[in-house]
């Protein structure tokens, strides 16, 4: 679904992203591993929209998306989720799942004023698809709670629910374990493989904590030095003596050649 291709990113004379290549299979779950600097959220960045490349390339499901912008990627199925969570605080959770699909003919002053009736319609139909989202989340409990009162954790769950009120083709998390209690963090983890197995969702998530990550995903892409270091099973990656000693803080015993197309 989404192929990267050699991608560089320069923050001034920072090399953030140097020669990255990967590629997401559609239907996976794939992990992005990586000690901190290694340039994991960068690369997130680049693929979602939010910098556009120094150089390289990268597809959704073969197009050229290089450089578009999120609200044109969101439009062709590309969603992301925040280290933190970026609720609207003050409006309630089933609230803050109605907000996010596009071209609500409320959202327009003339439409509001110009066709009542259509509005009432959408919010009605948007409104079961948020109380659908709500039981498939298992948090009924806090529906009419307002965002900036719920934990992290059930932010987390928030922000996962709001990429289900449209038809994402795939969805970036970025460390969606941070700050979230293991209990909460389970929870959430059901939720991921659900979507993945019930509907089909494709995902890449950023995470640091090992253990979520051996249960969710395979592959799992190891980033050091802003290039792929490795990929392979969970278990493969933590055996890695490149990975080991990467982790350990020695740096890259030799640095990886650069690849053009997905990675091995």
């Amino acid at each position: 679904m989404i192929v990267v291709e050699d991608v560089h990113m320069y923050f001034g004379g920072i090399h953030a992203v140097d020669g990255a290549s990967l590629t997401i299979e559609d239907g996976s779950i794939t992990g992005l591993i990586g000690p901190n600097g290694a340039g994991k959220t960068t690369l997130f960045n680049v693929v979602a929209g939010v910098y556009k490349p120094t150089s390289g390339k990268v597809y959704l499901d073969g197009e050229d998306i290089t450089g578009l912008p999120p609200h044109e990627l969101f439009a062709k199925g590309m969603l992301r989720t925040f280290q933190m969570a970026h609720e609207f605080s003050t409006l309630t959770v089933r609230e803050n799942l109605m907000m996010v699909p596009g071209d609500q003919t409320g959202e327009s002053l003339l439409g509001a004023w110009l066709h009542p009736s259509k509005v009432r319609e959408q919010d009605a139909e948007i409104g079961r698809k948020a109380d659908e989202v709500i039981d498939f989340l298992q948090i009924p409990q806090v529906a009419n709670e307002l965002a900036g009162n719920l934990s992290g954790g059930q932010k987390k769950l928030l922000e996962l629910g709001r990429t289900m009120m449209v038809d994402a083709k795939i969805v970036f998390l970025d460390e969606v374990g941070a700050g979230v209690n293991r209990t909460l963090l389970n929870t959430v983890g059901d939720a991921i493989l659900r979507l993945n197995k019930e509907r089909g969702y494709t995902f890449c998530m950023i995470e640091h904590d090992m253990d979520f990550i051996s249960r969710l995903c395979d592959p799992v892409i190891v980033m050091a030095e802003g290039m792929v270091l490795a990929q392979g099973s969970a278990e493969e990656v933590q055996s890695n003596e490149d990975v080991i000693e990467a982790y350990l803080g020695t740096g890259l015993k030799n640095k990886p050649e650069k690849q053009s197309g997905g990675v091995s």
